[in-house]
């Protein structure tokens, strides 16, 4: 038997992760599994060891999967095994997969794979907060060039406390839940979402994470040693020109400035402008050249850089923009409700040259979505599905469909609303994010319409949600700095964080950052935070203008929705044998209906168009449920005709006897001489039966009787 190489880590509580290699994948670049309890994953990393020809980038894939039989489950469908990832394992990948991108070496290009693969599991030990650790793990050791390592941590504060990876059962009664990636001395990554907490508070979260972290990162670091994988390969993936490099610098630096200065709000024309400095200068040096035989990556390339530093010496040094605004300025908003008849709830929201048409639909039970994943087996009630076409960029491609970007941008918007989503509503609500136009923020855009869409719909939120994207634009030769508010794309692009902050006037909802530098101090983040408050107030201000609070009432075309609460043991009865008697309820009034078991009652939920529908099933299931009372007259059905009297039904489903002798004062030799099957006649309840239920009726006590 193999022995594995560990490291423990111990988390203070009684809990440890442990960290093993040299047992599983050996022939992988990279293998370890994390355990921690009885949640296992296998991480492994295989990179190629020359890069593609033509490769400027670094093509990094990470995937996260879920093994069924880690629970001891079976998949579902026809062929009984895994098959395409899941929204939840795509959130997982672009977690680790946006924590290690930024720490390969920038000339690094060979095609790198990270697996990590959940193959065994518990219901307490969450994998997603190990999920990064194991992926760095395997990096360390390695030999890939790799700048870590980092570790991953989730932190809930739960009753005022904070707890690194809580279980599955203490997250339930978290107010902050967030995921941070960071390595030994800075904070990489951070993601999650709260019950309005103070920006004081989310930067008190991120401390106690990076303290967690530094502990792991300390772990894999002894792990390598103890490995001797503390030297990585060797590689060159890059041909530079120095001199042809320097050249580009000389010539473009100064047109590439002065084009960013122009301050263009237009992001085309500003674009074409950039582009024309570098065509210019193949021109001047490169005429009459062949074009296989011109630099052009090469030149690109430098010219890329060139572009950055312009930009970015631009807003260092002048305090300018790309499209002239102040650093803390938002661009100019517009938004519009009620704009399209047909969906329940509709909104534009345009913030410059960012847009989101987005539209509310309400749904009944029959529309939850099913989630069948490895550790989660529930139905979801609120949806959200943002939608990125490529016209929206001006892109001449075709759209095929839903990519991880648009899972993870649409899951960020769906936690930045859910805090305020009503809690008792009897609707399935999806919310859809249609980008029209992108210039940067665009997942904050689906925020800002998604809240005015809920409004225009009529759901009851419990406040107004905005949401704006934070930049940074740092001096690697100063402690010189910018935050930047509501970004453009190129400022993200060409800028050192993506800061994404969403919440109401109490306080924030949501968060995800992303940062592409090294020694991001705390102080940076507090004014980012700071100054991501006073942004989002002021959006938050050009949405209350549009709409200040939810409208009082549905949309005349949405489904009405009424519930009543049932006895548990009569919940058969509701829906009949196969669902004989809920079918044709259904049927006979034009309603959908759906029931649900909720402690020591049954839900019955009746939606249609219209109240009287509802109104019809309501008193059709009441009448099933209620209880029949001595004493009380019924409008009952003759349902058979018997030589000792009849049998009515007074209550769907409940008949009782109508003696001969209760027919009429006078004799009555033979029922069917008074009573004929299918009639409605009334009847009052005399007795029920102590030891059999069963009822006996009367209809002379409701007649006169005749005075002799």
């Amino acid at each position: 038997m193999i022995k594995a190489i560990e490291k423990v880590i111990d988390l203070g509580d009684g809990r440890s992760i442990v960290i093993e290699t040299g047992k599983l994948a050996k022939q992988a670049d990279g293998a370890v599994v994390v355990r921690m309890g009885n949640t296992y994953l296998l991480a492994t990393v295989v990179s190629a060891q020359e890069a593609k020809p033509g490769t400027d980038f670094m093509p990094l894939t990470v995937e996260y999967k879920e093994k069924y039989a880690a629970v001891g489950r079976f998949p579902g469908g026809f062929l009984k095994r895994e098959g395409r990832a899941s929204d939840y394992e795509i959130l997982i990948s672009r977690l680790i997969d946006r924590a290690l991108r930024p720490l390969f070496p920038d000339d690094y290009h060979a095609d790198t794979f990270v697996t990590v693969t959940l193959i065994s599991a518990d219901k307490e030990s969450t994998p997603d907060a190990l999920a990064g650790l194991a992926a760095s793990a395997a990096l360390a050791v390695s030999d890939i060039p790799f700048n870590g390592p980092i570790s991953e941590v989730r932190v809930a504060r739960i009753n005022g406390k904070l707890t690194v990876n809580p279980t599955a059962s203490e997250l339930k009664g978290a107010d902050l839940d967030i995921i941070v990636a960071a390595s030994f001395d800075n904070i990489m990554m951070v993601e999650g979402e709260m019950q309005e907490v103070s920006e004081a508070e989310l930067l008190e979260a991120m401390k106690f994470a990076h303290d967690a972290i530094k502990i792991q990162c300390k772990a894999q670091i002894e792990l390598a040693e103890l490995l001797g994988k503390t030297t990585k390969r060797e590689y060159c993936h890059e041909n530079n020109d120095e001199e042809l490099r320097e050249k580009v610098w000389k010539e473009t630096y100064d047109k590439a400035y002065a084009v960013a200065r122009k301050a263009n709000p237009n992001k085309h024309e500003r674009l074409n402008d950039f582009d024309a400095v570098v065509k210019e200068f193949i021109e001047n040096n490169y005429a009459g050249v062949e074009e296989d035989e011109i630099p052009s990556d090469l030149i690109k390339q430098y010219y890329h850089d060139v572009e950055k530093e312009a930009v970015r010496r631009l807003m260092l040094d002048d305090n300018i923009r790309l499209d002239g605004r102040k650093m803390d300025e938002i661009r100019p908003i517009w938004a519009e409700i009620d704009c399209l008849p047909g969906p329940h709830g509709s909104a534009i929201f345009t913030r410059g040259e960012t847009q989101s048409l987005t539209t509310v639909t309400l749904g009944t039970k029959v529309d939850e979505k099913l989630i069948d994943d490895v550790l989660n087996r529930t139905t979801d009630k609120f949806l959200l599905h943002y939608n990125f076409p490529p016209f929206s960029t001006n892109e001449a491609k075709p759209y095929r469909g839903v990519g991880r970007r648009e899972i993870g941008h649409g899951n960020l918007a769906l936690r930045a609303l859910k805090p305020m989503m009503p809690e008792d509503t009897p609707y399935v609500i999806r919310v859809v994010s249609d980008i029209l136009e992108s210039n940067g923020s665009s997942s904050m855009a689906t925020v800002c319409a998604g809240t005015l869409a809920l409004m225009d719909a009529g759901v009851p939120i419990k406040r107004p949600v905005s949401g704006i994207a934070m930049g940074l634009i740092t001096d690697t030769k100063s402690d010189k700095f910018v935050v930047l508010s509501d970004i453009l794309g190129d400022e993200d692009h060409l800028g050192d964080m993506d800061f994404k902050v969403t919440g109401t006037e109490k306080g924030i909802t949501a968060t995800q950052m992303d940062i592409k530098v090294e020694g991001l101090s705390y102080e940076i983040l507090e004014k980012a935070l700071k100054q991501a408050r006073e942004g989002r107030l002021h959006i938050l201000g050009k949405i209350t203008d549009t709409i200040a609070q939810p409208r009082s009432d549905y949309k005349p075309h949405a489904p009405r929705i009424e519930t009543v609460r049932i006895p548990k043991e009569m919940i058969g009865a509701v829906i009949g044998p196969g669902g004989k008697i809920i079918q044709e309820i259904q049927a006979t009034t034009g309603t959908v209906i759906s029931v649900t078991e909720e402690a020591q009652f049954g839900i019955v939920s009746v939606a249609a168009d219209n109240k009287e529908a509802i109104d019809k099933a309501m008193a059709r299931i009441n009448a099933i449920v209620a209880i029949p009372e001595v004493g009380k007259i019924y409008n009952g059905k003759v349902k058979s005709i018997v030589p000792f009297g009849a049998f009515v039904e007074i209550l769907p489903g409940k008949d009782g006897l109508l003696h001969i002798s209760e027919i009429d004062w006078k004799r009555v030799e033979k029922t069917e001489d008074v009573l004929k099957e299918g009639e409605m006649i009334d009847v009052k309840l005399i007795e029920i039966d102590s030891k059999s239920g069963k009822l006996k009726l009367s209809r002379k006590v409701l007649i006169p009787r005749e005075e002799k």
